[in-house]
């Protein structure tokens, strides 16, 4: 059964991204489990903080499979924020991810989430009044500490 939506907020501001934080714990059962303990816009870049220790492996790193899922739904949470601030209701779907693992997670880390290419939110936009449905690249990095510890890219796809 469908969750309900989070009223969209009033036309030019921004979301409260505490109370977008609180709907997706509610909305997606393991999101509370993941350990985010923050989440900001550093312009177009969303970034969460998250902690290590519910996301440990039995090697006491990060488990590759939490990190996975971090980056694809940070990104799901891009797109969607991104099209909120558009007034736009509309269903987010990843349609292609994927994930390199480039150092071990020994700490507390963060993501940072963009676009692959500055001009993609235009070109989003476009598709959207166009055809009312598009896609867009977003890349993500995990960093513990300084140590880039992952990268990973996934498409997202906007559905009418």
């Amino acid at each position: 059964m469908p969750h309900p939506r989070l009223a969209l907020p009033a036309a030019g501001q921004g979301d409260d991204l505490s109370a977008f934080r609180h709907w997706l714990e509610a909305a997606i059962p393991l999101v509370p489990q993941l350990g985010i303990q923050d989440m900001h816009w550093q312009h177009d870049t969303l970034v969460w903080s998250l902690s290590l220790a519910p996301n440990l492996n039995d090697k006491g790193t990060g488990f590759g499979g939490s990190l996975a899922a971090q980056t694809t739904l940070i990104g799901w949470s891009w797109v969607t924020l991104w099209l909120r601030s558009q007034g736009r209701e509309q269903n987010v779907v990843v349609a292609d991810a994927s994930q390199r693992f480039k150092a071990p997670v020994t700490g507390d880390y963060r993501i940072l989430c963009r676009p692959e290419d500055p001009a993609g939110q235009a070109a989003l936009a476009e598709r959207l009044a166009s055809r009312g449905k598009g896609r867009i690249a977003l890349v993500q990095e995990l960093y513990s500490g300084d140590t880039l510890c992952l990268t990973a890219r996934g498409d997202y796809a906007v559905l009418p």
